[in-house]
């Protein structure tokens, strides 16, 4: 018997415990979860604006809806009656009109409004600075062409000068913008601006027809403060993104009238012009925006600088920084995405532009092949 449990004590000596795995197991989490992050954390770096955009029905919430205006107009119909149809009063004295831009480098969309609305404006001011909004120095392009190009305006012409402000690096081009959007402030000032003159506050490439400050001109009764809705275009007025830009404005001067180019009100008049976006005439213009302009960090690759691929994208509709539709919802969102549509529509465009359909055929559909620069060294000089 004694033997029998001496035999029994050394078989359970042989038998083999298992191991716990557990150390193991975390340990291969552990890599496998590094492995994941290291592969997946370069594709979210350089595509973070894609992985934003795409997922912003999720972290962001829509703007409040505008109130829309409904806006009648017809050729022919007197402006006494139209003032009627949106249930206004017509007005025996027309306001007075200033139309206010920062400038950059849009030479052809400035004159074109300017040709828009010069029978209606009593002053254009132009605010030009020698710096883009990424703080780099850039020609005065408006000052170059304005005894010349622009010699037609003059005699309703402010042209300001804001000299470049210090800058820092990595500093954020909002900080630039701002600023200039501030100084603006002072020239309405110096420009005579008085409590109820109708003020124009949009961008170059933000284009209000001219039968909608004539409405607003004649009329009384609307909000003072009104959000213009422009059909939204991209390169040229072949390609019609929606009809939803909002973010020019027309308001009755008062003594605290700001210039500012968001959202100041809950009413918008409906089409009431046109925003034609990165309407460029030379695929140097393109780069330099593209390098100048507050949202200049799309610019993730030096490859999307290369003419090649804008002059390609420019004729076939899409993003010239890869990115997503900048849409609150997935339905918005998807029904954006690829190219823009192309619209064969030369109907309700600015009048100059019809006038002269040789000087500026590439904004019209059919015409995306850009013109080469007319001097070769004016490419470097714009590049910044």
């Amino acid at each position: 018997m004694f033997k029998d449990m001496v035999g029994t004590m050394r078989s359970w000596r042989g038998i083999k415990r298992p191991r716990s795995k557990t150390p193991n197991r975390q340990m291969k989490l552990k890599v496998l979860a590094f492995c994941l992050f290291a592969l997946v954390a370069p594709i979210v770096y350089f595509n973070y604006h894609t992985f934003s955009y795409f997922l912003r029905p999720l972290w962001d919430t829509p703007p409040k809806p505008f109130n829309i205006i409904p806006h009648y107009h017809a050729e022919g119909i007197p402006i006494a009656k139209l003032c009627e149809i949106h249930g206004w009063t017509s007005r025996e004295t027309p306001r007075r009109v200033f139309d206010a831009v920062i400038f950059s480098n849009e030479l052809d969309l400035l004159e074109i409004r300017m040709r828009e609305l010069m029978p209606l404006v009593t002053k254009f001011l132009v605010l030009e600075s020698n710096a883009t909004f990424t703080g780099q120095p850039k020609p005065l392009y408006f000052k170059e062409n304005k005894q010349s190009r622009f010699k037609f305006i003059h005699s309703k012409l402010m042209h300001f000068f804001l000299p470049s402000r210090p800058y820092k690096r990595n500093e954020d081009p909002f900080i630039n913008e701002f600023y200039q959007r501030d100084a603006m402030d002072n020239a309405l000032v110096l420009a005579g601006m008085k409590p109820g003159d109708l003020l124009i506050t949009a961008d170059v490439d933000e284009i209000p027809s001219a039968h909608t400050i004539r409405l607003l001109q004649n009329c009384d009764g609307y909000p003072p403060i009104m959000h213009l809705q422009l059909r939204n275009y991209l390169y040229s007025f072949e390609f019609l993104v929606d009809n939803n830009n909002w973010r020019s404005s027309v308001e009755i001067f008062e003594k605290n009238t700001t210039y500012k180019h968001v959202r100041k009100t809950d009413y918008i008049l409906a089409d009431a012009g046109w925003h034609c976006s990165f309407c460029f005439r030379h695929i140097s213009d393109f780069i330099f925006k593209m390098q100048a302009y507050s949202h200049a960090d799309r610019v993730r690759y030096s490859s999307f600088l290369n003419p090649k691929r804008i002059q390609n994208i420019i004729c076939k509709g899409t993003d010239l920084f890869d990115m997503l539709p900048e849409e609150y919802t997935f339905k918005d969102l998807i029904s954006k995405l690829g190219a823009v549509a192309r619209s064969f529509s030369g109907v309700y465009l600015p009048a100059h532009l019809l006038e002269n359909p040789d000087k500026y055929r590439y904004l019209l559909p059919g015409n995306c092949t850009r013109e080469p620069d007319p001097v070769p060294s004016t490419v470097d000089r714009r590049l910044v």
